[in-house]
């Protein structure tokens, strides 16, 4: 008799765990998300600790080398808030489907413990190096059946990749080389050069993920991406402060808006967040042909320089794709002006104005000393993260169950 699974995606942010169904077109090899979506906030969780203290990095970088990892009690209580919001999200939707097992991939910031199923550094929160033991524990505990442990922790700007290429809405689909910039609770880079995903940590060497990278103010890129650096833009020019912003929910779509209405402080933070955007592709565009072009410095000042020569020199981009909470950005009502008109305007400058990229190159990009618009596309998938962490999971389980001779699963 075949067995049915449900297959879903979870996406664990800085904030809250959002899981989703996702349906399965086995005839294509196409994923889409289902009609289920159940979050849970962490601040909803007793454990948890408004006022929570990460480790500085260097500890946790400096025990994770050791392999020593030494949890203080206080981050074990606001990991378990992020361990049983996780839990609680599979063991709702698992309740809406009595009887039936799950298949399911999570996607949680921060660096991996060897076996990829902990988190032994995080910026902005506890380290969890059994994430995935106790998360499946509560499940046994809650009568939920498995299809197979989880194989590994993944990150969102992967599965953002994951989610556009395999999505029938993705817009890594029909092409063969992009650069995918989504921006949410941060920054998250993905990459398809040759017809192929191209995870960000197998190119380290000659590319630098945006959060890696600062401008010549200091900061690092990612705060031109993320939603909370352009509330911390705005709070610099506006003399708010996020306390404020957060008890007025001013958000970057009503700072946006107001920047649409005339507000100066708003129209200077997009300025900004725009000319930094701009230098961003353009240093996506130039290294990815050229090899490194020492446009930005490090935040970390011991990262060693990227290499000028990488297997894909040479490479054209046929679409540049931005995602997730900035590509909603750029969709709103009467900002194009604002946005994507000067997006255009300041890549067309930096592309012309190249000293790396020959006339083939530069007529590729642009049309009448304009870059192309068509090549600058909205991802439709605000969701990509959930929907690539539950494809990498149906992706990675089946090879195994196919190569074992135990095809006896189907999706539901």
């Amino acid at each position: 008799m075949t067995q049915q699974f449900i297959l879903i995606g979870v996406d664990g942010g800085a904030t809250k765990v959002s899981g989703w169904t996702i349906r399965i077109d086995r005839e294509n090899n196409l994923f889409d998300l289902g009609d289920i979506n159940i979050q849970k906030i962490y601040r909803d969780y007793p454990t948890f600790d408004p006022d929570f203290t990460p480790v500085p990095i260097p500890v946790q970088l400096a025990q994770m080398e050791a392999r020593d990892i030494r949890l203080l009690p206080e981050e074990e209580r606001q990991g378990m808030a992020f361990m049983d919001a996780c839990a609680d999200v599979l063991i709702e939707i698992a309740d809406r489907f009595p009887s039936q097992p799950l298949l399911f991939g999570i996607g949680m910031p921060g660096l991996k413990t060897a076996d990829k199923r902990g988190i032994v550094a995080l910026t902005n929160g506890p380290r969890m190096p059994r994430f995935a033991d106790i998360v499946e524990h509560r499940l046994k505990m809650a009568g939920v059946t498995i299809v197979s442990p989880l194989s590994h922790l993944g990150s969102d700007a992967d599965y953002c990749g994951i989610g556009e290429e395999f999505s029938a809405n993705g817009a890594f689909r029909p092409i063969r080389n992009g650069y995918y910039l989504g921006g949410g609770t941060g920054a998250a880079d993905a990459l398809k050069l040759q017809g192929k995903l191209i995870p960000f940590d197998h190119v380290k060497s000659w590319l630098a993920k945006t959060w890696e990278m600062k401008n010549d103010k200091g900061k690092s890129l990612e705060r031109y991406a993320s939603a909370n650096g352009i509330q911390t833009l705005y709070c610099e020019y506006s003399g708010n402060n996020m306390r404020d912003l957060y008890q007025k929910k001013i958000y970057p779509e009503q700072i946006l808006q107001m920047a649409i209405d005339g507000n100066a402080a708003a129209r200077k933070t997009f300025e900004e967040v725009i000319a930094y955007l701009a230098q961003l592709i353009f240093e996506r565009i130039s290294t990815i042909h050229c090899g490194w072009q020492n446009l930005f410095s490090f935040v970390n000042p011991e990262r060693p320089l990227p290499l000028v020569g990488h297997p894909y020199l040479g490479t054209l981009l046929d679409r540049i794709i931005i995602g997730q909470r900035l590509g909603d950005l750029f969709r709103v009502p009467d900002s194009t002006p604002l946005l994507l008109d000067r997006l255009i305007e300041y890549l067309s400058l930096a592309i012309d104005f190249s000293e790396c990229l020959n006339e083939d190159v530069k007529k590729h990009y642009l049309d009448d000393n304009q870059f192309g618009g068509n090549r600058i596309v909205f991802s439709k998938l605000r969701e990509a993260p959930a929907l690539g962490a539950g494809i990498d999971a149906y992706l990675t389980f089946y090879p195994k169950q196919h190569s074992e001779n135990q095809g006896n699963i189907t999706p539901l």
